[in-house]
C-alpha cells in the first residue's frame, strides 16, 4: 500500500483503489492508463444537486497505486462530488475518430481527501496549483470498447470481484 493511501484511508477500508483493479486485472489497467496518459485533459461527469449530469473538463493522476482527481477550490465538480460520490470519468478520445487503443470509462465513488500529510505527497509529485480539492477514487467500474479486426465492437467491463467480462457486437 502506497504512503498516501495509507494517510488517506478512513474507517471505510474496503474500496477498490487503482492498485487492487490493477493486482486483479493488469492488462486492462495497463490499456486504460495508456488511454488517459495519451492526453491531457479528460471528462468527468458529476451529478448536480437537482440529480441532472454535468460533465466538466478535468486532469488525472494515477500516483502511489490511486487514481486522483484533483480539482479548483469550490469548482461545481468538487461541490457535486461532495454532495453525491458518484462519478464517471471518460478518456479523452483524442483527435479524429480511431481512438487509438479504444474508448476507457471508470466509475466509482469520489472521497475527499483533507489530511495534510496525504495532500503533501501528492503535492510532491503532482506540484497542483494551491488551494485544491483532492478526491481519491473507489473503483465501481471499469469499461474499454474498441474496434476488433474492423468487424467486431468490442466492450471489457471490469467490476470488483469478477472477472473481465467481453462482449464482441457485429
Amino acid at each position: 500500500m502506497s504512503r498516501i493511501s495509507q494517510t488517506s484511508q478512513t474507517s471505510h477500508t474496503s474500496h477498490t483503489n487503482w492498485a487492487a483493479f490493477t493486482a486483479a486485472e493488469p492488462d486492462l489497467a495497463r490499456l486504460a492508463e495508456s488511454r488517459f496518459g495519451a492526453f491531457t485533459h479528460h471528462v468527468l461527469a458529476t451529478l448536480r444537486a437537482d440529480g441532472s449530469p454535468r460533465t466538466s473538463g478535468l486532469e488525472v493522476r494515477f500516483v502511489h497505486g490511486e487514481l486522483w482527481l484533483g480539482m479548483m477550490p469550490d469548482s461545481l465538480k468538487a461541490l457535486d462530488l461532495r454532495r453525491d460520490p458518484r462519478f464517471t470519468l471518460q478518456a479523452n478520445p483524442g483527435p479524429g475518430t480511431g481512438m487509438a487503443g479504444g474508448d476507457v470509462r471508470i466509475s466509482g465513488r469520489a472521497v475527499e481527501v483533507d489530511e495534510p500529510a496525504a495532500k503533501a505527497l501528492y503535492v510532491e509529485e503532482v506540484e497542483p496549483p494551491q488551494p485544491f480539492h483532492l478526491f481519491r477514487t473507489e473503483l465501481t467500474e471499469v469499461v474499454r470498447t474498441y474496434i476488433e479486426d474492423d468487424t467486431y465492437l468490442v466492450v471489457e467491463i471490469w467490476k470488483p470481484g469478477e472477472p473481465v467480462r467481453t462482449l464482441r457486437r457485429t
